[in-house]
């Protein structure tokens, strides 16, 4: 959700499960205020906060100090997500989300978990290798300072690069859960805007296999395909109990918080 969601969040919080992890989106047009809000709000109504940090829109250390000072207030610093961010040059001292793990900030505002993004189709401006370093060093500069690490990815529309990304991560030995980015239930166009915009692969084969056609975008689409062949791919690469209990679901909530509560529980009704 973003700082703006706090009606849709209220809408949606009869039909999410308590406790449920909510992510903060740390928007370069909204304000300490708004994302504190938010933060505050999925808290008071049952839930997991998990604010995001932009490193490089940070100015300073203060601003970061203040920020975590706020949260800690509301009781939301124990998981945070933390992210280089947009600008292509920092506004202050963080160059990119590992500067920020590296800091010791976050360990004395009661933070104990980070969670740090990962790339199964890559990124549309950073190259793979530099991917793969960069959630190398992340991992293990959590793992030194004692904290918690869980690794969020885009989201995507094909099973098959999501599974060898898993794979290769587990090959180098990084252990830190996966959640995988999902796309709840929204508009095709929509959907399809954001591939683009993140690097998502989106041809005619792939999205008839997600369960739409390029060749109609009026209606919505769900993921539930995505979600089938995704748990079967897993199961068929890791026989070994314990490592596709690693790996869970991150639902980006495209066409609203409710939408997608609904669609989850429409879906695990159905798969129970």
């Amino acid at each position: 959700m973003t700082g703006k969601d706090v009606p849709g969040l209220l809408e949606a919080k009869d039909h999410i499960p308590a406790g449920t992890r909510i992510n903060i989106t740390f928007l370069g047009n909204e304000d300490l205020e708004m994302r504190v809000a938010a933060a505050r709000a999925v808290r008071e109504n049952g839930f997991t906060p998990v604010p995001h940090i932009s490193a490089r829109r940070l100015k300073s250390q203060g601003e970061l100090e203040e920020f975590l000072g706020r949260l800690q207030e509301v009781g939301a610093t124990e998981h945070l997500f933390a992210v280089g961010g947009d600008p292509a040059a920092p506004e202050g001292p963080y160059e990119d989300s590992l500067a920020v793990i590296s800091s010791g900030v976050l360990q004395q505002y009661g933070v104990r978990e980070v969670g740090i993004g990962g790339y199964p189709e890559g990124h549309p401006d950073i190259s793979k290798e530099t991917l793969a370093r960069a959630l190398e060093d992340k991992a293990a500069a959590l793992k030194d300072q004692g904290l918690g690490a869980v690794i969020l990815t885009q989201f995507a529309f094909d099973t098959e690069p999501v599974a060898e990304w898993i794979a290769g991560v587990r090959a180098k030995g990084i252990e830190a859960p996966i959640r995988v980015g999902t796309p709840g239930p929204a508009g095709i166009k929509r959907l399809l805007g954001f591939a683009r915009r993140f690097g998502v692969g989106a041809n005619a084969m792939i999205v008839k296999k997600y369960g739409f056609s390029l060749t109609n975008l009026l209606g919505e689409a769900g993921p539930e395909h995505f979600v089938d062949d995704l748990a079967s791919a897993l199961t068929d690469a890791w026989p070994h109990p314990g490592i596709p209990g690693k790996v869970g679901l991150h639902f980006y909530t495209f066409g609203g918080l409710k939408a997608t509560a609904d669609w989850v529980r429409t879906f695990t009704a159905e798969r129970s």
